[in-house]
């Protein structure tokens, strides 16, 4: 029988291995980190302009210590307002905690940018607040010290309202996996309420704390609107600055590689301190028995939750609706806001439909592969969140630029005339900036969902005879209707909101509501900034509504 065994049957499992499914994760995986790679093979460039010199003598020192204390402010922060609020909610009743566990994820639909341009309105020496105190105490200009808004700390203050979030949600699924009956035993041994949360909780908790603080310092070093506005120097606004006032792309690309290591240096951070803190949650289902605060106890930790709460979303959404109200200037007006709308709109459904696409097709693939290789590609692809907006736009500029002047030399050889930039000139070249941002998150989303579908039924699907591409269409696509429209509403909300790409990626004389948020702020023509600021919002807010109705509904762990 050993005869039977052909040895023209090697290359038949070559061509399993390789299948088209493993051979599009592959492609995926190489046009995601080709903007990453374009960026390095700047390093050993030295520039003609001497750009880089003068950066490095000049402005770098300065770019390094402010992105450093940035980090540690946002960090610092997020960690002690989402920790605290989430032992708050999870580990006591008190006065209005089934509101607060819900809805102290709201400021994460408040873009840091539309809150410094709504706080600089508010704080500032003109604005009501400081007109109220002046006006009510009769002082001058020079009579009482203001923190000044638009500063270093302001900055952080803007981060930490809107990023706490994260640590916030981490921490709180961290303490609710817990077993009670740990507490119960720190108790036995005589530990109070706060040594035990010293002493056991916040152990246990130290790996989803410090991947939420990751996530806040990620998305502080992608920032460009709120540290531009508030004139803070950092590598992000470094970058811009080498790339359209000085005109030097490898410099442009050599301060990108710099906050790419910054982004490398927190994944190895957060890793590494997650690696070496493997806790055991306990066997037991049920939740921690939550302690009563009564009294002034009670009212002061509903106080804890109300002022993130009020910092980061009830206050600034209050301001940008009197700001929309109370400009009496036609502002940008109807028309202007429908375009700017649409324009959104579209940018985000496009890139919302390929990465479901893409991700529904990458997770099938590594699931049909059942090899390491699938599995690795697909947590390359996922890296892609993890690196600035600003960096991918760089990345992307570079080779797609070349490629378009070839396309253009080419075409004029070829047919005598000059067709300018076909890529660049068009939306495609940003949204595939934007599907190298935002593919990972529908790609974590579906490979969760497609996860919790048994093989059992991939099986007896083949058995009535169905093949992988019926069985995808008529098995799974159904069972993840509801994943998939949660992918693409969460992509199609984080392009709404993405600000850096889009300012460097865009089309001659093509806004979206972002862009014109940021120059209209920027001229300080901040009453007009609202109405765009609130469309922004208002649909950050979408799958907040379905998250929060998720966290309401295991009150009961």
């Amino acid at each position: 029988m050993t005869s039977l065994r052909h040895p023209f049957r090697s290359p038949f499992r070559l061509r399993r291995a390789f299948s088209p499914l493993l051979v599009l994760a592959l492609a995926v995986a190489a046009l995601v980190g080709l903007p990453v790679a374009s960026v390095l093979a700047n390093l050993a460039q030295g520039g003609t302009s001497g750009t880089w010199s003068h950066l490095a003598g000049t402005v770098l020192p300065e770019y390094l210590l402010n992105t450093v204390w940035l980090c540690l402010g946002v960090g610092a922060g997020t960690a002690a307002v989402g920790v605290g609020a989430a032992w708050l909610t999870t580990m006591h009743e008190f006065p209005g905690r089934r509101f607060f566990e819900w809805a102290l994820v709201l400021p994460l639909a408040m873009p840091a940018y539309v809150l410094a341009y709504v706080y600089t309105d508010f704080l500032q020496f003109v604005g009501p607040l400081q007109t109220a105190l002046r006006e009510t105490f009769a002082w001058q200009r020079g009579d009482y010290w203001f923190p000044e808004v638009r500063s270093l700390g302001g900055a952080i203050a803007m981060f930490v309202a809107v990023l706490y979030a994260y640590v916030y949600l981490l921490a709180r699924t961290a303490f609710l996996e817990r077993s009670g009956g740990l507490l119960e035993a720190g108790r036995m041994l005589g530990l109070s309420p706060w040594a035990s949360f010293l002493r056991i909780s916040l152990p246990l908790a130290r790996p989803a704390v410090a991947a939420g603080v990751a996530l806040a310092l990620m998305e502080t070093l992608a920032d460009y609107g709120t540290v531009a506005y508030f004139a803070v120097q950092t590598f992000t606004t470094g970058i811009y600055r080498a790339w359209f006032s000085l005109g030097d792309r490898v410099a442009a690309a050599q301060l990108a590689a710099c906050l790419l290591g910054f982004v490398a240096l927190l994944l190895v951070l957060e890793r590494s301190s997650r690696g070496r803190a493997r806790f055991g949650g306990g066997s037991q289902r049920r939740g921690p028995a939550r302690s009563r605060l009564t009294g002034a106890t009670g009212w002061l930790a509903t106080l804890g939750c109300t002022l993130p709460l009020l910092a980061g979303f009830v206050l600034p959404a209050l301001l940008l609706v009197r700001l929309a109200l109370g400009d009496s200037e036609e502002g940008l007006g109807w028309q202007r806001f429908a375009l700017l709308a649409r324009n959104s709109a579209t940018l985000a459904t496009l890139t919302a439909l390929a990465a479901v696409l893409l991700a529904l097709l990458l997770a099938y693939g590594a699931r049909l592969a059942k090899r390491p290789a699938a599995r690795v590609l697909n947590r390359l692809v996922g890296l892609g969140y993890a690196v600035p907006g600003s960096v991918i736009a760089v990345g992307v500029l570079i080779p797609v630029t070349r490629l378009d002047n070839w396309l253009a030399g080419q075409w004029l050889a070829w047919f005598g005339s000059n067709p300018g930039l076909l890529i660049t000139g068009g939306i495609s070249a940003l949204v595939y900036a934007y599907l190298v941002r935002f593919l990972a998150i529908a790609l974590q989303t579906v490979e969760a969902s497609l996860g919790k579908i048994t093989p059992h039924m991939d099986e007896a699907a083949r058995s009535l005879g169905l093949t992988q591409g019926r069985i995808l269409a008529r098995v799974h696509a159904p069972l993840l209707r509801g994943s998939l429209l949660t992918a693409a509403l969460l992509v199609f909300v984080d392009v709404m909101k993405e600000l850096p790409a889009t300012l460097v990626m865009r089309p001659f004389n093509f806004d979206t509501l972002a862009t014109q948020t940021y120059t209209l702020a920027a001229d300080e023509r901040l009453a007009e900034a609202a109405l765009p600021s609130l469309a922004i919002v208002a649909v950050g807010l979408l799958p907040l509504i379905a998250l929060s109705r998720q966290i309401a509904r295991s009150r009961r762990g």
